[in-house]
């Protein structure tokens, strides 16, 4: 019996994914593309718009034990990544992966399994880069900061952080995908939510100073001799400088009546 092709509508969430994984499993259907609701574009193929099921998306993701250590991470992983067309690679991997099993994992010559091994590898990549290049302020007894990822990097940030401040209070903003970190002392103080309007506010005078003083610290210990402006962006590429203390500048963030006004 041959699979029916559709359109697949859910509501952009990862439950709400294995949802239709789920449902396309039952009715025995084949996505040839995911839209959301707030995609106006007309489509070809029979639309089917999938509820989020909370017990269909745990059933789905509990069948990833069947793929072995790696493959269960391809199929966790891939979701957060920023490959174009994400679901429908990571529709394709599922289908070989119920397949395969656990040698889905070691099947590096298929495109479709190297096409999401390469988007986690570069998530990942992401990740491990953000756990030194993010710079965090005091702003009232509160830690707070902001980055750019190309991925969605926060699920994956979220164990380094909060073991690393477990006694402060802090939130990290993701620009690009509109959601946050929020953490506060205690076990289990900590929650990724989205948020529509986030903004830092004005810095207080300590703050300052200590960036100040990071930024005297960072171009002290430069030597002139070696400056290697390729190997420095090699290192520390440019598009995370925006969001780094040692390359802003105080005029931005500096109160007021320190500006002179």
């Amino acid at each position: 019996m041959s699979w029916t092709q559709i359109s697949c509508q859910y509501d952009g969430s990862y439950p709400g994914f294995l949802s239709c994984v789920f449902d396309c499993y039952v009715n025995r259907e084949e996505p040839v593309e995911f839209r959301t609701p707030d995609d106006m574009c007309c489509s070809l193929y029979p639309l089917r718009a999938v509820t989020t099921d909370q017990a269909h998306a745990m059933r789905v993701y509990r069948s990833f034990a069947k793929f072995g250590a790696e493959g269960q991470r391809l199929a966790v992983r891939t979701f957060l990544t920023c490959l174009p067309d994400k679901e429908l690679w990571l529709w394709r991997y599922l289908r070989l992966a119920y397949d395969q099993g656990p040698m889905i994992g070691r099947n590096l010559t298929d495109p479709v399994v190297d096409r999401v091994r390469k988007a986690v590898w570069h998530l990942e990549h992401e990740a491990h880069q953000y756990k030194g290049f993010t710079r965090f302020s005091d702003l009232d007894g509160v830690l707070a900061g902001e980055i750019e990822p190309k991925n969605r990097v926060l699920p994956l940030l979220r164990a380094h952080f909060c073991g690393r401040y477990p006694q402060e209070n802090f939130v990290l903003h993701d620009r690009t995908h509109g959601e946050a970190l929020f953490h506060r002392p205690g076990p289990g103080n900590c929650a990724i939510l989205p948020v529509e309007d986030f903004s830092l506010g004005r810095a207080g005078a300590e703050e300052l100073a200590y960036r100040k003083l990071w930024r005297a610290f960072y171009d002290t210990i430069a030597i002139e001799g070696r400056y290697n402006p390729k190997c420095r962006m090699t290192n520390m590429p440019k598009r995370y400088w925006a969001m780094m203390t040692e390359f802003q500048k105080d005029w931005d963030t500096a109160l007021p009546e320190m500006q002179g006004r």
